[in-house]
């Protein structure tokens, strides 16, 4: 891709979240955002369909940074506490991003990926056994799902009140005492 066109994009896209902490993305414009961007509106159209296309574009860069930063295969040596720790390192040290794209009213896309990436990882992890193997399996990773998103939407929109290593303890815990993940006893 020719480096004009992805620094537009970088400039369209960095305008609408520094315009989504100022206003509801409903009233944001796309005049607004050339504005802010310091491209043309005819630029903006060029890259993107509308608002929601760019929102879509940076929800999706942003979940994408955060399976990467679970991702094992960067550090194969490191167990599923750590690969959670990672993860949560990153959502706080990107909080501000995070705190944006969940607080603002046009963002439920936001909320609904976050919960669709948690329970895709969970639906490849999980397998009923032990006090879980009678449990429906559907309901099972809805509920852990849903769970873990709310956890960290709480955590985030709360401004982070307990460490990222505090909440993936805390949450290992909880997933190992019900037998959602082994514990690291059991390996």
């Amino acid at each position: 891709m020719d480096r004009r066109i992805k620094k537009s994009q970088k400039a369209i896209e960095s305008a609408l979240t520094e315009l989504m902490k100022e206003k509801n993305f409903e009233e944001i414009t796309i005049n607004a955002i050339a504005e802010k961007a310091d491209v043309s509106r005819g630029t903006v159209y060029l890259n993107y369909d509308d608002k929601y296309c760019i929102l879509e574009k940076i929800i999706d860069k942003e979940l994408e940074k955060i399976v990467n930063s679970c991702d094992p295969n960067e550090s194969s040596d490191i167990n599923e506490q750590g690969l959670l720790l990672r993860t949560l390192e990153y959502i706080e040290a990107n909080s501000s991003t995070f705190i944006t794209l969940l607080e603002n009213n046009g963002t439920q896309t936001f909320r609904n990926k976050l919960f669709t990436m948690v329970r895709e990882r969970m639906l490849s992890q999980i397998k009923l056994s032990g006090i879980n193997k009678d449990m429906n399996k559907e309901i099972f990773i809805q509920f852990w799902s849903l769970a873990i998103a709310g956890l960290i939407e709480w955590w985030v929109k709360n401004s982070i009140p307990y460490s990222s290593k505090e909440i993936a303890e805390s949450l290992f815990k909880l997933l190992s005492r019900n037998e959602v993940i082994p514990s690291l006893n059991d390996k």
